[in-house]
């Protein structure tokens, strides 16, 4: 079955919510599973349950048929994120425009390449779409 990954910040932001309609209509014009993910940093404490997440997304979007919660804990987004795409075998990530430009950022420190599809074409062979937010 194809999965699709979003990750989000809690609470939604506007842009959130425009990447994460984006991604439930990608996840059902695929038949596919989504994984709707928030990372929480480890250095600004605290940290957000599955159930905020769950709540907050069925708020805004109704049920999400096939939709999966999932929140991580780490020091960088980027990388957890990563870590989280590899981990599902995602095959679609779908990112809104802001998260995009900080993943170039991170992957210019690590590779000098910028191109987050072709990095993660090549390393994760998913596709990665970019909403305009």
């Amino acid at each position: 079955m194809t999965r699709v990954v979003v990750p989000v910040r809690y609470p939604l932001s506007e842009h959130s919510k425009r990447t994460l309609s984006r991604a439930v209509s990608v996840a059902e014009d695929n038949d596919a599973e989504l994984t709707v993910l928030h990372v929480n940093l480890y250095q600004n404490g605290g940290g957000v349950s599955r159930l905020d997440l769950k709540r907050a997304v069925e708020a805004e979007f109704g049920p999400v048929e096939r939709a999966r919660y999932v929140v991580r804990s780490g020091f960088l987004v980027e990388e957890t994120i990563l870590d989280e795409v590899a981990g599902e075998r995602a095959d679609i990530v779908v990112v809104g425009h802001k998260q995009a430009g900080r993943w170039r950022r991170a992957l210019r420190r690590l590779t000098k390449n910028p191109d987050i599809e072709g990095f993660l074409k090549e390393r994760l062979d998913c596709t990665v779409i970019t909403v305009d937010v």
